[in-house]
């Protein structure tokens, strides 16, 4: 890889403006949930990393990894890798899923109650 070219072949501001959209639609999300009581989901932003805190107090991480133009969600079931695809859309590296789709069923898992993002 060259000094001008970046893992995902988009230049770094989109992967930082892709990654910061998709942490805020996750936040937005629980804060209709929170004000609609549908379920009590705590969530906390350091920086590129967010932290989910379901009532039974697990905890679902979306994490940002610069270097690599990947978002990272630790989750109860395991770790996913997601690349950035372009008009929103983030997919697993392994099986090429949509983000939203699998963190839509870990939370559901998670929580015991169907969750979509």
């Amino acid at each position: 890889m060259s000094d001008h070219e970046t893992p995902s072949g988009w230049p770094d501001a989109m992967y930082l403006e892709a990654a910061r959209t998709t942490l805020s639609r996750v936040e937005a999300t629980i804060d209709r949930w929170l004000d609609g009581d549908v379920i009590d989901i705590d969530s906390a932003r350091s920086g590129g990393m967010l932290t989910l805190t379901l009532p039974d107090r697990s905890q679902l991480i979306i994490n940002t990894q610069p270097p690599l133009h990947e978002l990272w969600l630790a989750a109860r079931s395991g770790g996913y890798h997601f690349k950035y695809a372009g008009e929103q859309r983030w997919l697993d590296t392994r099986t090429g899923e949509d983000f939203f789709t699998v963190l839509s069923a870990c939370a559901s898992e998670q929580s015991g109650r169907a969750l979509n993002f």
